[in-house]
């Protein structure tokens, strides 16, 4: 682990920075001890008018009523009017879900389509207590699904400001752009402390530092939620969901992964967030899909009840994860009694089998095996959220103050607000010969694939799950750093071109290239190392290009997570960490590039929140091991005023043997621990598609059954891709259209399933299919131990190329259980 504090006055010892070491070996027990917790000073205390109205509603309200609370369903896998007969408690847009299932629909159909659930939900003639449903959203970096939404910097940059009070400004700003659309709920802030950078969602962590990490988190909740006392859940503001109790950070760098560590560790280093941000009234809190030594945080009843609950006194409810209660032993996604009485209070769920939750878990409230006070006491602590966030007075979603104010999305006092984060986020690392600032009147070649496309400066979460697939349309109100970088040249008196690749015709004075990693979300964007690029180094070669041709060049790298760069911070001169700036790229520009006096408009003020590595096997650096030995250390960034040279950095990479078990077949090689397996009536060869031989040419004679697969040499476990909703994509070409039916399978120790693919064989250019993980799931396939990952089987003749196999993110569009 990186760094911990003590268990005494923890909260006060983590703001005063006074952090003694941790202990480093792992306790094996699942089971808090809830007296070893500090006490919380709960700032939102129990109003006797509150409960009051809460009591009455639940004493009204029948089982039927009181389970229909429990439950959260995707807009994806429910129509409006089964709120009619379902009297649920919430709704949700998961990262890929949206209206028309277009996630690119216009704010009014976001606005529209809650009216329609909340009209339907509010529908009653028993006499029963009317109880409205509320919309959550992960709104995790400003109202990321919306269009014309202000995107600010990822947490990973957020943490590098050190400006707790611009985090409130965001958390409000963001509240006020979710409220346009009528929903009322954000899933955020997440506050994980993250200590394998390999992990995907790196970047949604303020920093490894939880002191950093506890002065953002009542910051962002007072934003999103407004302050006790003063303009608490008043109009423009939002319910805040705290994020993903416990320990998410400290899973090995692998999502939905186990902490392996100590109940300290757990309390000192992982709750750190949650010490600041309920004592400021978050109203919610999701428990994460991780485990802690070996057990589901969903299921575990000593931190859920014993310290959430009893200890610390939280009013609110706990909300699931993607339906993550289905990890939870002895559950399924559709029966989880044991996740409730852990202390679960509200399901989420996505598939099509959410009314058999309903009638498992009303069975079950039925026959005792989920206790009655159990029960009330679940729908008592959403009923009281539910007061307490103005529910039951707000009235339809678009006659409430902020709805339908569609101006409020990207309006300038956000967008000011999101430029200001980007400067205050950017670290200078490197300033050799003191190339930056950029000279007022120079000659700019800006280069680099990432220099004109506001989707890679945004990263995950913006518009789509993965932030793939999308263009600089879909950000109406977004700006590119080109585009910020061109208006600072064209003021300071000087000239900007556009050139991708880098080539150039006329020398610049100066080069800016902008590149980094591309963007993922959960899942996919876990890796093997923190190699950057590791299969393409065109990024470096382009550095090394211009640094040939004497352009003296500045590197602008945008990423998620801390990655080792030796070779890319030698081929230039100058390189800033940017991270993931969002939609306001001309921020960049303000720090950059000097105006007509001669001077830029802003300093350097970030500082590294995440010590960077030296090796790109340095996953986890713990600044208070004798042997931490960073490139870059937490605190880390130089500034105009306060520059030290970089000296050249070693670039020897060491061996490693870690791997990308989802990569079944990419760029020509198969995942370690796996082969090919093909033979009878079909012949395998290799062709080209991108590289000599990278691709296999399959062909079938019609001979016989004969089936190509890839076999593992012990079985993968991907049943959190499954619940992931990941899918499985082949990306081919027909040479030979099909004479029989084609299926496409995976097959776990005792059985294959599959789906049929005929009509997606027809014989043309290069393509790709993807078919989610769940229908081989649903299936009855154990997705915990599959041995072939991939089957193709036909019995007729079958000519085919494939270039690539591998389980991820499907591209945008719908996906189904195969194409008949």
């Amino acid at each position: 682990m990186r760094m911990g504090f003590g268990t005494a006055g923890a909260v006060m010892a983590l703001m005063a920075g006074t952090v003694p070491a941790l202990a480093q070996t792992p306790a094996g027990s699942a089971v808090a001890n809830p007296a070893q917790w500090p006490a919380l000073r709960m700032r939102l205390q129990r109003d006797p008018k509150v409960e009051a109205r809460v009591d009455a509603l639940l004493a009204k309200m029948s089982i039927e009523d009181k389970v229909g609370q429990l439950l959260q369903v995707d807009i994806a896998s429910i129509e409006p009017r089964d709120l009619e007969t379902y009297k649920l408690g919430s709704i949700l847009n998961g990262g890929n879900s949206a209206p028309n299932n277009d996630e690119r629909a216009p704010a009014p159909e976001w606005l529209k389509l809650f009216d329609a659930f909340y009209d339907a939900s509010v529908k009653r003639t028993d006499g029963r207590p009317v109880v409205p449903v509320i919309w959550g959203t992960d709104a995790v970096h400003g109202a990321n699904n919306i269009v014309g939404a202000t995107l600010f910097p990822h947490n990973i940059g957020l943490g590098a400001m050190r400006d707790p009070a611009l985090i409130r400004r965001i958390g409000a700003a963001t509240a006020a752009e979710t409220a346009a659309t009528g929903i009322d709920w954000s899933f955020a802030p997440t506050v994980a402390v993250v200590q394998d950078d390999r992990w995907g969602r790196t970047y949604e962590s303020y920093s490894e530092d939880p002191a950093i990490v506890a002065s953002y988190a009542a910051e962002m909740v007072e934003g999103i939620q407004g302050t006790i006392g003063k303009d608490f859940m008043k109009p423009g503001h939002v319910i805040s969901s705290v994020k993903h109790f416990l320990g998410d950070g400290g899973t090995g760098g692998r999502d939905q992964g186990d902490a392996r560590v100590p109940e300290a560790v757990l309390r000192d280093v992982h709750a750190a967030g949650y010490m600041t941000a309920l004592p400021a009234g978050a109203l919610t809190v999701m428990p994460s899909f991780s485990s802690w030594n070996g057990e589901k945080m969903t299921g575990n009843k000593s931190l859920l009840t014993g310290v959430l609950k009893e200890r610390w006194g939280f009013q609110g409810f706990t909300i699931g994860d993607w339906n993550a209660h289905g990890q939870v032993t002895g559950c399924t996604n559709e029966d989880c009694a044991p996740a409730i009485n852990a202390g679960l209070d509200m399901f989420m769920y996505s598939g099509p089998g959410w009314k058999q939750l309903y009638a498992n878990t009303l069975r079950e409230a039925k026959d005792g095996t989920i206790p009655a006070a159990r029960l009330d006491d679940a729908v008592r602590r959403i009923l009281r959220v539910k007061v307490l966030a103005g529910t039951f007075e707000a009235g339809r979603p678009s006659s409430r103050p902020l709805s339908g104010k569609f101006d409020l999305l990207g309006a300038p006092e956000h967008r000011a607000i999101a430029r200001a984060a980007v400067r205050e986020s950017m670290v200078l690392l490197k300033n050799n010969g003191s190339v930056l600032p950029v000279k007022a009147g120079a000659n700019i070649l800006v280069a680099g694939r990432a220099a004109d496309d506001i989707g890679v400066q945004s990263g995950g979460w913006s518009i789509t799950w993965q932030g793939t697939d999308v263009t600089n349309k879909d950000f109406p109100n977004g700006e590119s750093i080109w585009s910020g970088i061109r208006k600072a040249a064209t003021a300071g008196g000087g000239t900007a071109t556009l050139a991708p690749d880098g080539r150039f015709t006329k020398k610049p004075d100066v080069a800016i290239v902008v590149f980094g990693e591309t963007p993922y979300a959960e899942f996919t964007g876990d890796r093997p190392t923190l190699e950057y690029s590791p299969e393409d180094k065109g990024d470096l070669a382009m550095l090394k290009r211009l640094k040939a041709a004497g352009v003296p060049t500045v590197a602008v790298f945008l990423s998620g997570r801390p990655l080792w760069v030796n070779p890319e911070l030698n081929a230039a001169d100058a390189f800033v960490a940017a991270f993931l700036p969002g939609t306001e790229g001309g921020g960049v520009a303000d720090v950059l590039v000097a105006g007509r006096d001669g001077r830029p408009a802003h300093d350097f003020r970030g500082k590294l929140s995440f010590s960077w590595p030296k090796r790109l096997d340095q996953y986890v650096l713990n600044r208070r091991d004798p042997g931490y030995d960073p490139l870059f250390p937490i605190g880390y960034g130089l500034t105009y005023a306060a520059n030290t040279p970089l000296a050249q950095l070693d670039e020897t990479k060491p061996k490693v043997t870690a791997g990308d078990q989802n990569a079944l077949f990419v760029r020509g090689r198969i995942a370690a621990g796996a082969r090919f397996n093909s033979g009878g009536p079909l012949a395998q060869t290799r062709t080209d598609r991108n590289a000599q031989e990278d691709s296999l040419r399959l062909v079938w004679n019609g001979k016989g059954s004969g089936e190509a697969a890839i076999e593992q040499a012990m079985p993968i476990d991907v049943t959190r891709e499954s619940n992931g909703q990941l899918s499985l994509i082949v990306d081919y070409r027909v040479t030979a259209a099909p004479t029989a039916p084609v299926t496409l399978g995976m097959a776990d120790t005792a059985k294959t399933a599959t789906v049929p693919l005929n009509g997606a064989l027809a014989k043309g250019d290069w393509t790709t299919i993807a078919v989610p993980l769940r229908c081989f799931a649903d299936q009855g396939l154990k997705m915990g131990t599959i041995v072939k990952p991939f089957v193709l089987t036909t019995a007729g003749t079958l000519g085919i190329d494939v270039s690539a196999v591998r389980i991820g993110s499907a591209p945008a569009g719908p996906v189904t259980c195969g194409v008949k």
